[in-house]
């Protein structure tokens, strides 16, 4: 992943676990995409933005935009969803207070 733009530090047990354990969810540095890299078709200037987990093994989801910006936007407001497609297999805390990221 290229250099984080963002980073939010967390909290993760597996489910039915007590052992919390750190990780954090960032953003990498929206990239022009190649679009012989990918399976669809895109325009020029077409940018990319990955969501990835540092301390806890996970795919990078890639959010894709007009322009940087754009990208940058919609990774930054998929990080919730990509957090809660991990829900099955574990819970998250903040680190702050311990207090669960997401309310249920």
């Amino acid at each position: 992943m290229s250099k984080l733009i963002a980073e939010r530090k967390l909290f993760y047990t597996e489910k039915n676990s007590s052992s919390r354990k750190e990780f954090s969810v960032g953003i990498g540095e929206p990239y022009l995409v190649d679009p012989k890299t990918v399976n669809f078709d895109v325009g020029q200037g077409v940018f990319g933005c990955q969501i990835k987990t540092i301390g806890l093994d996970t795919e990078p989801y890639t959010a894709y935009g007009a322009d940087s910006l754009q990208a940058a936007n919609l990774a930054s407001n998929a990080v919730d969803f990509f957090l809660k497609q991990l829900q099955k297999k574990y819970d998250f805390f903040y680190q702050d207070d311990g207090s669960p990221y997401f309310s249920e």
